[in-house]
C-alpha cells in the first residue's frame, strides 16, 4: 500500500492543461498591454527629444518668441509628432528668455471598452 500511495503522489505532480492557459493567457494580456503602450511612449520621448534639442540649440543666443515657436514646430514636423502640435505649448516669458511647457493626456484603446489614459508633463527653459 505504501507503494501505491507512493506512485499516486508521483503521478499527481505538474500543471493542468487549463492551469497552463490561464498561465498563458494572464502573460498575453500584460504583452499586449505592452504592445499598445509601447507607441505612446515612443511618441512622449520625441517630444521629451524636441524639447532638449530646442533648449540646447537656442540657449545662450539672441532668439524671439517666434524663433522658439519655428523651432518646436520644425522638430515636431521632422519626428511625426501627432499626438500634439507647437500651439498647445504654453510659452512664458522670464526676464532671461522662455520657459516652454505641455501637459497632454494620451490616450490607447486596449480592449473592447477598456482603454489606457497615460499624462505626460515636459517643461524646457531657454535663457539667453
Amino acid at each position: 500500500m505504501n507503494k501505491q500511495a507512493a506512485r499516486t503522489r508521483h503521478q499527481q505532480q505538474g500543471m493542468t492543461t487549463l492551469g497552463l492557459i490561464i498561465l498563458v493567457a494572464f502573460i498575453a494580456m500584460f504583452v499586449y498591454a505592452g504592445l499598445r503602450l509601447f507607441p505612446v511612449y515612443m511618441e512622449d520621448m520625441k517630444i521629451k527629444g524636441a524639447f532638449a534639442s530646442l533648449e540646447d540649440e537656442l540657449s545662450g543666443t539672441d532668439f524671439s518668441r517666434r524663433d522658439v515657436q519655428n523651432g518646436l514646430e520644425k522638430r515636431f514636423d521632422i519626428e511625426s509628432v501627432r499626438v500634439i502640435s507647437f500651439r498647445d505649448v504654453e510659452f512664458t516669458k522670464t526676464s532671461s528668455g522662455y520657459d516652454i511647457s505641455v501637459s497632454y493626456t494620451n490616450k490607447v484603446g486596449y480592449m473592447a471598452n477598456v482603454s489606457f489614459a497615460v499624462d505626460f508633463k515636459h517643461q524646457a527653459s531657454i535663457v539667453r
